[in-house]
């Protein structure tokens, strides 16, 4: 027995679909995000190191994030939110706890190295974030000095 479908209850459906998804996007688009505090700067081991970690990292990695337009997009803005708040909770420039152990930075300098951060898709939506072979590798050494404790360059927010 082949059963007929009521196209009012088709419309009723995709109404209340749409629905729903215009709240969740006028939910998304009215929030606000603010940015904690810096409570302790990092004292870089030099401005050149500052400016590479400021391109590529600051986004996730620190209190100063740039948030931008699509933050405010579901679904888009949630997976903006949960990459901030992981990147923070891993590293964050703003609330510096450095000197780090050997295994934590030779983590960092893995995963600039092997190209895992900036994540691929965050390089997607922000070419600037972009680093060259030389530029990673300028990275690489400038964290591990910073992390080791070596910085005194202070740049402050």
């Amino acid at each position: 027995m082949i059963h007929k479908i009521d196209p009012r209850r088709v419309y009723l459906s995709l109404l209340v679909v749409g629905l729903l998804l215009t709240a969740v996007q006028i939910w998304s688009f009215s929030r606000t995000y603010e940015n904690p505090p810096v409570i302790e700067p990092t004292k870089w081991d030099s401005e050149q190191t500052y400016q590479l970690v400021e391109r590529a990292c600051y986004d996730c990695h620190s209190n100063e994030t740039k948030w931008p337009w699509y933050a405010k997009v579901w679904p888009m803005s949630a997976k903006v939110e949960y990459d901030v708040v992981e990147g923070r909770q891993v590293l964050n420039f703003s609330e510096w706890s450095g000197p780090y152990t050997q295994a934590e930075i030779d983590a960092m300098a893995e995963a600039v190295g092997k190209e895992q951060m900036p994540l691929p898709y965050y390089v997607v939506l922000h070419p600037e974030a972009r680093l060259s072979e030389r530029e990673r590798g300028d990275l690489t050494n400038g964290l591990i000095a910073t992390m080791n404790g070596e910085g005194t360059v202070v740049i402050e927010p």
